[in-house]
């Protein structure tokens, strides 16, 4: 059995992956721009591909058995050109990893850890205690709000708990009420859940009814203290209402993990926006790092592993995007 990594992160995955799946199949490791001939029928060749992206410009055999996107968005994969006779599978298993980005990021708001370390190394006592003056707040009893709860949501709201926050959900299919959640409301019900929360984050995956689904009615419904932060898809925030709320300051934050611009062959380092939010002091940007661990790269090769060797074995595989018919 031919297997191919494809992309960027193909190495990653592709590591000590044989360990898992056992003797017997061919382990091919691929760039992403496929244009070495020989890559190409390797890829061609290939009895599964794991990649995550797929245009349908390069060839598959028409019996190819399992396409597994190494991560939990498929939109990049163009389903309709891949043969019928093949399974569509994702993987999740970032979302521990995130949760932990996102308390981080809340937390640094709350602990000014880094901004004590460095001034007292000046001899600044800025935040020594005993002053009303020199008070910071605490995470317990702030409100945070999720759009979105899939495997994310529900990790952060677990987290979140544990430093007493409360929790409100906003989500297209209904959330009852439980220990992680004190009050959700559906899609329609948007206008009512934004001016719940100190912090919003956004976790729906991409799909053409989530895309700008944080727009300028959002922002504006919004508390003016309110952070806004992204780890699912950069185009679900409005590009030019995310930056005109924090240019203006119509609410006080907002923590970006990802983007509207990535690199690409010949513009390997660009600004991951077309507006300067390099130039405001109310956002703290990161390169989509945020689901990137050790950890997920773990879990995610154990689910491929999975998949594949329930497909050799006449088994049913797990987080199926499309079956095979």
């Amino acid at each position: 059995m031919r297997i191919v990594f494809h992309g960027d992160n193909a190495a990653s995955f592709s590591r000590d992956f044989e360990s898992l799946i056992g003797p017997g199949s061919e382990v091919s490791v691929l760039p992403d721009a496929l244009t070495n001939p020989v890559d190409r029928q390797c890829y061609s060749d290939a009895h599964i591909i794991i990649g995550t992206k797929f245009d349908g410009t390069v060839p598959v055999r028409p019996d190819l058995k399992l396409f597994h996107v190494p991560a939990a968005g498929y939109d990049a994969i163009k389903l309709d050109a891949l043969p019928l006779t093949t399974t569509v599978c994702n993987c999740f298993g970032h979302e521990q990893a995130i949760a932990e980005y996102v308390m981080a990021a809340i937390l640094a708001r709350h602990v000014p850890l880094l901004d004590a370390d460095a001034r007292l190394r000046q001899g600044d006592w800025t935040y020594w205690a005993g002053s009303l003056s020199r008070v910071h707040d605490e995470m317990a009893g702030k409100t945070i709000g999720l759009l979105g709860f899939g495997h994310i949501g529900q990790a952060i709201a677990a987290r979140a708990r544990a430093f007493e926050m409360r929790v409100t959900v906003a989500n297209r299919s209904v959330v009852a009420s439980s220990p992680l959640v004190d009050n959700s409301f559906t899609l329609d019900q948007l206008p009512k859940f934004w001016g719940t929360a100190d912090f919003i984050v956004v976790s729906v995956p991409l799909t053409p009814e989530t895309k700008g689904i944080v727009g300028h009615d959002a922002f504006a419904a919004m508390r003016p203290t309110a952070v806004v932060l992204n780890v699912g898809r950069g185009p679900t925030i409005d590009e030019g209402s995310l930056y005109a709320a924090l240019k203006s300051g119509r609410i006080a934050g907002a923590i970006i993990d990802t983007w509207y611009t990535y690199p690409a062959p010949g513009q390997p380092s660009p600004q991951p926006s077309s507006l300067p939010f390099h130039e405001l002091r109310n956002v703290v940007m990161t390169p989509h790092m945020s689901g990137w661990t050790n950890g997920t790269v773990r879990r995610r090769q154990r689910t491929i592993a999975d998949n594949i060797l329930n497909l050799a074995r006449g088994l049913p595989c797990s987080n199926v995007v499309r079956e095979a018919t």
